[in-house]
């Protein structure tokens, strides 16, 4: 604590006092780390005491260059970014990089995980915490990288429900739009990553208003997300995730069998969004059927809902 700033009181002051052991050991002052990496010097000094903005993803892989820190400062960023979110934010964050199955109902906007890098763009400009084109290009950074994993080893199996006015509503412009329902498309044809539609004509339902996660962890346990336009609340008491869970499985069985969503994807992204036609029940149910049985799954129950079949959660 030579600088009179404690590392372990927050991931700021953690990657400010690496900054300035590897600063003083390349036998730099502030002024000359801050024309390496087209800063002020004062910038420098805000860094290693954790004071002001924090530092942005390019500052951070320009630091890092500059000290020869072989990515240290650039693997330590996303953790100072996420001390700008709520505690319940981070905890969700973390737990989802280490599920390994993520079952997701979205109610207005396609999950992060599929969108691509336009819609993003569209998404994030908007809302009460946006602060400055820089912030913006962070989240936006933080966002595509948190998709790489679902090319990596160990990604997770993804279940996804879309609400039909996901797909209804054209973010970004129709361009913007017909891209990101192409990636639906495309995502879908991943054996890993299921999508379903959950048509207006299904009504009421006990997730609207909000979107809804659930995560399944590698020991077994299951923990809850629940997210409003300027809220979101993590659910980790095994009685109420256990609900939540239930809930997610009547959204999967109330859905579109993932070939009829497809359909109407195709249908939604041609029509220019207009038009689409979703089949009868009577006709989802006769195709679910189908698909249930090529796949040895089981029967439907009387009332149409399909059956989900027990297995990995998605």
């Amino acid at each position: 604590m030579a600088n009179g700033i404690d590392p372990s009181t927050s991931m700021a002051a953690l990657f400010g006092s690496r900054v300035r052991r590897l600063r003083t050991a390349a036998g730099l002052t502030q002024a000359e780390l801050g024309d390496r990496t087209h800063v002020v010097s004062t910038r420098i000094t805000q860094i290693e005491r954790a004071s002001g903005a924090k530092p942005t993803l390019a500052l951070a892989r320009a630091l890092d260059a500059a000290l020869g820190a072989d990515n240290l400062l650039v693997e330590l960023w996303p953790y100072v970014y996420r001390e700008a979110f709520p505690d319940w934010s981070r905890k969700f964050m973390a737990r989802s990089e280490r599920a390994v199955s993520i079952g997701e109902y979205a109610a207005h906007v396609v999950p992060g995980l599929l969108q691509t890098e336009e819609y993003a763009r569209a998404v994030l400009s908007v809302g009460l915490t946006l602060s400055s084109e820089a912030q913006l290009e962070e989240r936006l950074t933080v966002r595509m990288g948190r998709q790489e994993r679902l090319g990596s080893a160990d990604r997770p199996v993804l279940w996804v429900v879309l609400d039909e006015a996901v797909l209804r509503r054209p973010i970004g412009g129709h361009a913007v739009m017909r891209g990101q329902l192409e990636r639906l498309i495309a995502a879908a044809a991943e054996p890993h990553i299921t999508v379903q539609v959950l048509p207006f004509d299904q009504g009421e339902h006990d997730a609207m208003g909000g979107s809804l996660t659930i995560l399944a962890l590698s020991d077994g346990s299951e923990v809850a997300y629940t997210e409003g336009a300027h809220y979101g609340q993590l659910i980790e008491d095994p009685v109420e995730v256990r609900t939540f869970s239930l809930t997610y499985d009547r959204l999967r069985a109330a859905a579109l069998p993932p070939l009829m969503s497809l359909d109407m994807i195709r249908s939604v992204m041609e029509g220019n969004h207009r038009g689409a036609k979703v089949p009868s029940r009577s006709e989802r149910r006769r195709v679910a059927q189908e698909q249930l049985q090529q796949s040895g799954g089981r029967q439907l129950r009387g009332g149409g809902g399909r059956v989900p079949r027990r297995g990995p959660r998605p």
